[in-house]
């Protein structure tokens, strides 16, 4: 779960709202080939399950040839069933302790909005990673919440427990929130809904 440096892998992927065509996996391997992604999620709200399961099977094996985690939202027994390397809770979701019973030992990130309470209670619960945000206004995902960079730095003072930062992240901001020692940012629309860049273009980018 250790950022490396080395590799500056600091990018969690998160997948596009719908997946359509064959375009989108051979974009995944070029994308995931630039050696940035530490983390590819599975975010697909409105497709049934038989969706979920044969596109996840499909982005799996990409995932698996160039050793990036593969994570499912919101399910642990689609996680477990697609045999995922975990899945991301968000605050409405089953509880950490009731999906580690589910996934035994893969990783569990929670969604903490802009709450030190909430990091504290899903630290409690053995949560391996802690997702802040949004931080910046987002096209992908309607905004509740707002988190300020002083979170990142008070969260840092309680733990070591990887930090994710959410919402809105592009390439005029992201190293911001870098300089502020999150360790891995969620990026969706700034890769697959860029009008400027084509995916494996926007991802060069961020260097």
């Amino acid at each position: 779960m250790t950022q490396n440096k080395a590799n500056k892998k600091f990018v969690y992927l998160i997948s596009p709202n719908k997946i359509k065509g064959e375009d989108f996996y051979t974009n995944l391997a070029l994308i995931l080939n630039t050696k940035k992604v530490s983390f590819f999620q599975l975010r697909l709200k409105k497709e049934t399950n038989r969706n979920k399961i044969a596109v996840g099977k499909k982005i799996l094996k990409i995932c698996r040839k160039f050793k990036v985690k593969f994570i499912v939202n919101d399910d642990p027994k689609l996680a477990k069933k697609l045999n995922a390397d975990g899945c991301h809770l968000g605050q409405k979701d089953i509880s950490i302790l009731k999906a580690k019973k589910i996934l035994k030992n893969k990783i569990i990130g929670v969604t903490c909005h802009n709450s030190i309470n909430l990091a504290k209670k899903a630290l409690k619960e053995g949560a391996d990673y802690l997702a802040f945000g949004a931080f910046y206004s987002s096209q992908t995902k309607k905004i509740r919440y707002k988190a300020s960079l002083k979170i990142l730095r008070l969260v840092k003072k309680i733990t070591n427990t990887p930090i994710v930062a959410i919402g809105g992240i592009k390439l005029s901001n992201y190293k911001r929130l870098l300089l502020n020692k999150a360790n891995f940012l969620a990026i969706s629309g700034y890769i697959w809904n860029n009008k400027k860049y084509k995916p494996l273009e926007a991802i060069k980018k961020l260097k």
